[in-house]
């Protein structure tokens, strides 16, 4: 069998050995190509035929190690539901290699589901194919909507079984991203009281993440900023799209500033800002509105482990770590409310918008107003009168619209520009198609039961969220209240 041609250069593979542990993936019965992302494969410079040919399903599958992979499973350690946990890593996941993209930034290769490695934990790090392909859809979906996060390459059924609550087809993901360091990586020394480790770690994702802070004065300080910096912008960028990440452990979370882990994730329908979807976060630590909060709770974690790198004495250090932390709230409603102005079709800012902003979430979430829709529909609203019907209609009592949209439409009219560039601009930010929750599930089901047709036709859908798509337009529709998703699960 000829190998796959895949130009690999394993940085993180030559750090010291307590960063990871060396293991192959273990192979299955019967690998067979569900899908393969053909342009992102080209943007890695690799060619799409020869990955859907036998070779390259072999290599997916994790039958067969390519020329030149360093095949890694990483250490880090997190917090998990606010609880200190020393040690996970990678226990069903395994990184092959890197590789330097069409645009010169370099990408991590990873296999999701390739069977058991040292940090298992008892588990058997196989994946089930229902989450196999909740990822691959929601994060191509996220992609698509403009927001930074780890991408699908391919995936691939097993012919095994794996046993859950039920016994399930198995499947491996092949994942994408800018590093796979994570705030759990630091912590992973940190709790080891290994600060040489720290600091090599550092110095490893300035230079692969921030270079910029190599050449400042406080170049760890310089680091923490950054990934601060990046968190509140993401953060704010999930809450201007509905999503709910649902597990924001602290090893959930990318210091390279991109969405990672799509477990019990989960879009708003009706707004709520205390919306849980998670049925493993029972006491709403991960709400959706909790998440801002969240992150920078998980941002301190990480401050706490550079602490050593920060200064010489442990006073300043803490006070440095105490500034960068400082903006992160400012950084993070600068991002969100510039997001919600331009949801809402005002290009200048004034004092008053964020209240007017917040009255419309408030009256949604009152109204049980579809957090989608209703700003989609907006942008019809904003250029033609008669288009109010179509965005009252989204609310319980439609008479909380009229009040607000009276306001609304005396702000617009002191706006610049014309009324029909006003409705592109809104249509540019505000999705018509997110991947709902109901949507997914009855693709996963549909593909347990032998019928991928539904979730190739959802994924080409989710690939234009900002376009009218007429014979595609029920996967736009909220769901009736039989089809609501109430839970969502991890699957591991």
């Amino acid at each position: 069998m000829t190998d796959v041609a895949i130009p690999f250069d394993n940085t993180y593979a030559r750090l010291p050995d307590r960063f990871f542990a060396r293991v192959d993936p273990t192979p299955v019965a019967a690998p067979a190509l569900i899908a393969l992302n053909r342009d992102l494969a080209r943007r890695l410079r690799l060619d799409p035929d020869r990955l859907a040919g036998p070779e390259g399903i072999a290599v997916l599958a994790g039958n067969r190690v390519p020329a030149g992979a360093a095949p890694l499973a990483a250490a880090y350690a997190g917090h998990q539901f606010g609880q200190p946990v020393p040690q996970l890593g990678d226990g069903r996941a395994i990184l092959l290699g890197e590789v330097t993209d069409r645009d010169g930034v370099r990408r991590d290769i990873q296999l999701k589901g390739s069977g058991p490695t040292p940090f298992s934990r008892s588990g058997d790090g196989r994946a089930a194919l229902g989450p196999v392909l909740r990822e691959y859809v929601v994060s191509e979906a996220m992609a698509a909507l403009g927001i930074p996060t780890t991408r699908a390459l391919a995936a691939v059924s097993t012919g095994e079984t794996v046993r859950r609550e039920r016994p399930l087809p198995g499947a491996v993901l092949t994942r994408v991203a800018s590093s796979h360091v994570r705030v759990g990586t630091f912590q992973f020394f940190a709790f080891r009281r290994d600060p040489e480790a720290l600091r090599e770690l550092a110095d490893y994702v300035i230079a692969r993440h921030y270079p910029e802070a190599a050449a400042q004065e406080q170049p760890y300080r310089a680091l923490l900023a950054g990934v601060i910096a990046r968190q509140a912008d993401l953060v704010a960028r999930w809450l201007l799209v509905g999503f709910i990440h649902g597990v924001m452990n602290t090893d959930n979370m990318s210091v390279a500033g991109e969405t990672i882990d799509y477990g019990p994730c989960a879009f708003l329908d009706a707004y709520d800002p205390a919306a849980v979807l998670s049925a493993i976060d029972q006491l709403g630590r991960y709400a959706y509105a909790n998440q801002p909060r969240i992150a920078h709770w998980n941002l301190t974690r990480l401050a706490e482990t550079l602490v050593p790198l920060l200064a010489t004495e442990a006073d300043e250090a803490v006070a440095v770590a105490q500034d960068a932390l400082a903006a992160f709230a400012p950084r993070f409603e600068e991002a969100y409310q510039a997001g919600l102005r331009g949801k809402l079709g005002l290009l200048t800012a004034r004092e008053e918008d964020v209240a007017l902003g917040q009255d419309l979430l408030d009256r949604m979430a009152a109204n049980r107003a579809d957090f989608t829709l209703t700003f989609r529909d907006l942008a019809a609203a904003a250029a033609d009168p008669s288009a109010h019907a179509a965005v009252r209609a989204r609310f319980d009592d439609p008479a909380a619209y009229d009040a607000w949209a009276t306001r609304w439409t005396a702000r617009l009219a002191g706006e610049p520009g014309e009324p029909g560039a006003r409705r592109e601009a809104m249509r540019a930010v505000n999705p018509a198609y997110i991947p709902r929750n109901h949507r997914v599930e009855a693709v996963i089901e549909a593909a347990i039961g032998g019928d991928l047709g539904p979730f190739h036709e959802l994924l080409a859908v989710l690939a234009r969220p900002y376009q009218d798509q007429p014979a595609h337009a029920r996967y736009a529709e909220p769901p009736a209240e039989h089809e609501r998703v109430r839970r969502t699960f991890c699957g591991t």
